[in-house]
């Protein structure tokens, strides 16, 4: 290291101890250096470029000096400026110091000149007074005579001459305050107590006139409807003297700007008066004592239609006197009519509020609604009718949509009240529809047939032609409400399929604790009619669902109904009913199946057909998509019964003819069963897995001569209906009789390594075809040794 080094190495404990900072910068610039230097000179030969790298940093350090100097030089300038300025300020606050000082001086010496100047103020404070009052003296000796005699004009209802009277005796006051106001010397001062209960003495009757006089002009404005016919003069005087007022009120406003104290002229007590607010608040009260003249009595009950037809012809009438006479009396800006109509509004709204609330029968709330819809709207649409101006069409449009939004807010106020006789009607219509269909049950006779030859009863007629008469006398209240009345169809008729599927299921249980009971006679026939009745149910529900407006989804608190899935789930319940006495009558001959009597001689297999042909017979009975959907089941129900029958092992082959005998008569059996299900293959769409299918590949898997060729043969069947389990495979070999051991464990090892998923829409077979145990418990199991 050399000297300077270490110079600066003994300095640099002191500039820590000062500045901590720079330490840190030069390790950290030491650093970057140092890293630097070992990158660009890493090899010998970069070492002939140290002098243009070191004359490079020279010229940069030399560069940063020159501009921190420049920066420095700069803050230093700014600084020395502000200086300068803060030396300024100093001497100018110096000069104004003592320049108040001066001043405060000058002013204690002047006190004794403010004692004279008061004792001269209160001089000519006396004097305006004084020159005020001799100035009022004529005037206030008038008052009293003034305020008789507008006191006998406001009750003989010489209204403008009385309003003339009072208009001076305010314009006296108000002038006498004014002066007394500016007497008391400066502008801002207010007048003293005394003087104001002087002058409030002398005026004390003018406060009583104001009262009087707007007592009569608004007793003439209420009965305007009532006189407009006979004078309508005073009329027409009060709506001057309301001009006059909101005149003068708008002068004063303007002029004084509403100022009740300091330099400027306060406004007369009680102003602004706004008496032609007052004179559509009197009008609205006239309107309103007008709906309650109509009389109340006999308005529950039959009377409601004869109360309602009676407030009609009078609104109507109030409303030709309003628009054909007292229109005339008033400017054009009052807009009389379109006033009187947004009072009768209000009124006829709440009276129909509060009729609503009433617990009112359904031909009661028909009445109101049949009322508010109609009359309502076609009075709305008169009074629309006769205004040109487009300031007037607007305030009747407006008061239009107020007509369409007072029904409206009627069944939003009250919705249980609107359809709660009519959804208690249908729950009792429909329960008495599902006792009479019970009751047709247990008849001794076929159900009825419709003119296409299928089975019904009057369950679906009923309800169908109770839920269209509802909807269409909604209808003429309105779109929403019938909606709702659709809407409350819909829950009754998922609650009615509810209890429909719970009724099934008991005439299932009877049937099966006594199928020879004569009342049961005709148990699969109604089991049939019930199905088709299901379908015509379901037609008239998607009709009254497609009548529903698109707008109304999600405006119901509850959980939508849902019908159809309640229609599906007894369609299903009957069906499986069906079923199970399809399913109760072969069984008899289901025992005698794959034996060896049946080996023989082919029984019982024609008495099934026979059974199977009956119950087709009365499927073609049931409406369509149900009627193929019945005959569908039943040859899945037969094909798996088969199959079952197949799987109990009660007939083994003992050589390849007796093999091949089974597979002949396996071949005939299906032969039959097509005959018999050949109206389902004509009629319906075949579904992508025949059962009947089955029985062939079944026949050749028994038939096959090669036991070497069953790997194959498996393979397919596993491909074909993947829901084959290794214990029906297991049952057809020990039916074959003659496969070895070896060979049972290569197809077993195939099928369980080839198992593949079941595809999409496949409905399996085999899944319902349970394998029994083996009778030989002690045997060891058939499986392959490890």
């Amino acid at each position: 290291m050399s000297s300077g080094d270490q110079k600066n190495g003994g300095d640099k404990p002191k500039e820590a101890a000062v500045w901590p900072e720079v330490e840190r910068a030069e390790c950290l610039a030491r650093g970057a250096a140092l890293k630097w230097a070992s990158g660009v000179f890493c090899q010998p030969e970069h070492l002939e470029r140290l002098s243009h790298y070191k004359k490079r940093e020279s010229q940069r350090t030399a560069s940063i000096h020159t501009r921190l100097k420049s920066m420095v030089q700069s803050y230093l300038e700014g600084v020395g400026w502000g200086l300068e300025q803060l030396r300024e300020a100093r001497d100018e606050l110096r000069e104004v110091s003592l320049t108040l000082k001066e001043a405060g001086l000058e002013s204690d010496g002047n006190t004794d000149c403010l004692t004279s100047l008061e004792k001269l103020r209160e001089v000519s404070v006396n004097h305006r007074q004084l020159f005020a009052a001799v100035s009022n003296l004529p005037r206030l000796y008038a008052i009293r005579s003034m305020v008789l005699e507008t006191e006998r004009l406001v009750e003989s209802r010489r209204l403008l001459e009385a309003h003339a009277r009072l208009m001076d005796l305010e314009r006296w006051q108000d002038d006498i305050l004014w002066q007394l106001h500016g007497a008391t010397g400066t502008a801002g001062s207010s007048l003293s107590s005394e003087d104001k209960e002087l002058v409030a003495k002398y005026f004390s009757g003018v406060g009583q006139l104001v009262d009087a006089l707007g007592k009569e002009l608004w007793a003439v404005v209420s009965s305007s409807l009532a006189l407009a016919r006979q004078n309508p003069t005073p009329f027409v005087s009060a709506v001057r003297i309301v001009e006059r007022e909101e005149a003068l009120d708008r002068a004063l406003l303007a002029e004084r700007g509403g100022a009740a104290g300091g330099g400027s002229r306060p406004l007369p007590a009680g102003r602004p008066r706004c008496w032609r607010a007052c004179f559509f608040q009197v009008l609205e009260e006239a309107v309103s004592a007008r709906f309650r003249s109509v009389s109340y009595l006999h308005t529950r009950g039959p009377g409601l239609a004869g109360h309602l037809s009676a407030l009609q012809h009078a609104v109507m009438a109030d409303l030709a006197t309003v628009r054909h006479l007292l229109e005339h009396c008033v400017p054009p800006h009052y807009q009389l009519t379109a006033a009187y109509l947004r009072a009768s509004h209000r009124c006829l709204h709440t009276h129909l509020a509060q009729v609503s609330s009433w617990d009112l029968e359904s031909g009661e709330i028909f009445a109101v609604l049949n009322w508010v819809i109609h009359i309502y709207n076609r009075y709305d649409g008169t009074s629309r009718a006769g205004h040109g101006d487009g300031e007037s069409r607007a305030g009747t449009s407006h008061l239009h949509r107020r007509a369409r939004a007072a029904a409206e807010q009627i069944r939003a106020e009250r919705p249980v009240l609107l359809s709660v006789g009519s959804q208690k009607s249908v729950s009792e219509w429909m329960h008495k529809a599902l006792q009479v269909e019970l009751q047709d049950w247990q008849r001794d006779q076929e159900p009825d047939t419709d003119h296409e030859g299928f089975y019904q009863t009057s369950l679906p007629t009923i309800i169908t032609q109770m839920l269209e008469e509802n909807a269409r006398v909604a209808l003429m209240i309105g779109e929403s409400l019938r909606d709702q009345t659709i809407q409350m169809g819909l829950y009754e008729i998922e609650n009615l399929l509810n209890r429909f599927r719970e009724a099934l299921v008991e005439f299932g249980k009877e049937h099966r604790r006594d199928p020879t009971n004569n009342k049961n006679k005709f148990y699969l026939h109604y089991l049939l009619a019930s199905i088709s009745n299901c379908i015509i149910l379901k037609q008239s529900t998607e009709s009254l669902q497609q009548q529903q407006s698109s707008l109304s989804a999600g405006q119901f608190s509850r959980t939508p109904p849902n019908p159809l899935a309640a229609l599906d789930r007894a369609v299903r319940r009957a069906c499986r009913l069906v079923m199970d006495q399809l399913l109760l009558e072969l069984q008899p001959f289901l025992p005698g199946l794959l034996t060896r009597p049946w080996l023989v001689q082919g029984e019982p297999v024609p008495k099934l057909c026979s059974v199977l042909e009956s119950h087709l017979d009365l499927y073609g009975r049931v409406r369509p998509p149900c009627r193929e959907r019945l005959q569908e089941e039943a040859q899945w129900l037969m094909v798996v019964e088969y199959v079952r029958a197949l799987m109990q092992k009660k007939l083994v082959c003992r050589s390849s003819e007796e093999r091949r005998q089974l597979a002949q008569q396996m071949l005939l059996d299906d032969q039959l069963l097509r005959e018999v299900f050949h109206s389902l293959e004509s009629e319906v769409s075949v579904p992508e897995v025949n059962p009947l299918a089955l029985l062939p590949v079944l026949a050749d898997f028994i038939r096959l001569k090669d036991p070497g060729m069953l790997t194959l043969e498996v393979s397919g069947l596993a491909a074909k209906y993947p829901d084959i389990s290794e214990e029906h495979v297991s049952v057809l070999l020990d039916v074959r009789g003659d496969v070895s051991r070896d060979i049972r464990w290569a197809v077993l090892d195939l099928l369980e390594q080839s198992a593949p998923p079941l595809p999409a829409g496949y409905r399996p077979i085999f899944t319902d075809i349970l394998v029994p145990p083996s009778t030989m418990a002690f045997c060891l199991p058939t499986a392959k040794c490890a």
